[in-house]
């Protein structure tokens, strides 16, 4: 009975039963091969050859050469399926605590950092709008992914701004920190890319670090106005897209001469040696180290925000999932239940028949 309800998963029908006082019909099966019975030995079979009463043939399938039947394997991939989606909810949890623990961390270094940059805003000015030949995007990003939109945000915004920049006479470049927007822009604009910085969050950074990048991005490029792209952090679930300029000593006192706003610095009296250019020029290396801290800083934070709520979603996901999974591996339980027991019921009506 066993074999004919596998039998008839299968989609097979048979005009009579396998136990029968009729001898039966020779039938093929992905189950049972079609073995020829003559000069062939019963132990070589597959299957046993039983003499019934009035000397028909019955056939009963041995149990070794049987594969598992149709009932047990659909709850198996079932229990598979959801050890597994249990599996990754431990480890989407996992992420969201350590995310959570370093967001404390960062998220008071970030709101120390913004004090270092808000001074130079006052004093230079921020003109995102001002028309320069040499532009440097210095883009911010993560080394690694399963952070939300962070980096892809970052990425757009970047790409904007150099569809907003470009021209005959100018020129574009592009300053990478973060692995992950590295891999993003090089597919269109490897050409313009300069600088590639990548494992910068691997260990806590401080402002000594970040200056000595800062230099070496000031050695390495000619610009006349520099945008740095980040995500500034304004809660765990939210991140707002930001664009800082720093411009150039020239285009600076430049942009002074022709009557723009140069922010305080035209009410200071210069004392000393050094002339108006030459302060500017410290002014412009220390502006830019400082607001590079501030968008490491700034970005670090949002990947973890996000990150921790990315995570979280995933988990409830998770969890939704285990639950549709375990009431489908509860009624492919009862039905295969159900299923035997009208068969044993059948098979003993039938012999007491």
């Amino acid at each position: 009975m066993a074999m004919a309800a596998a039998l008839r998963r299968e989609g097979r029908r048979f005009a009579s039963p396998l136990i029968s006082h009729q001898p039966i019909t020779p039938f093929r099966s992905a189950l049972i091969p079609d073995y020829p019975i003559s000069n062939v030995a019963e132990n070589s079979l597959p299957f046993q050859l039983r003499n019934c009463p009035d000397e028909s043939i019955s056939v009963i399938p041995k149990m070794e050469h049987v594969p598992l039947g149709v009932r047990s394997i659909s709850t198996q991939i079932v229990r598979n399926r959801m050890k597994s989606v249990k599996n990754i909810q431990k480890i989407t949890k996992a992420m969201k605590m350590v995310a959570a623990s370093k967001l404390r961390l960062i998220q008071t270094r970030a709101e120390n950092s913004r004090g270092l940059w808000q001074p130079f805003t006052a004093l230079l000015g921020d003109t995102p709008s001002v028309d320069v030949k040499k532009n440097v995007i210095v883009t911010v990003s993560s080394d690694k992914g399963l952070c939300g939109g962070i980096n892809s945000t970052a990425v757009k915004v970047s790409r904007a701004i150099n569809r907003l920049t470009s021209g005959p006479d100018k020129e574009t470049k592009f300053v990478i920190l973060g692995e992950k927007a590295k891999v993003q822009l090089i597919r269109d604009s490897k050409k313009s890319i300069t600088i590639c910085m990548t494992e910068l969050q691997k260990n806590p950074l401080n402002y000594t670090q970040v200056s000595v990048l800062a230099d070496d991005i000031l050695k390495n490029v000619e610009y006349d106005a520099l945008r740095i792209v980040y995500n500034k952090f304004q809660s765990v679930v939210a991140f707002l897209p930001t664009m800082a300029t720093v411009l150039s000593p020239e285009v600076v006192e430049r942009e002074a001469e022709s009557g723009g706003k140069l922010g305080d610095l035209d009410s200071y009296e210069i004392e000393g040696g050094e002339t108006k250019g030459e302060i500017l020029q410290n002014l412009a290396e220390f502006q830019f180290s400082c607001v590079l801290f501030n968008a490491v800083m700034e970005n670090a934070c949002s990947e973890q925000g996000a990150r921790m709520s990315a995570m979280d979603s995933s988990s409830r996901n998770a969890g939704d999932m285990l639950d549709r999974l375990t009431l489908t591996y509860n009624r492919t339980r009862q039905a295969s239940i159900t299923t035997e027991l009208t068969e044993i019921i059948s098979g003993a009506a039938a012999l007491e028949g």
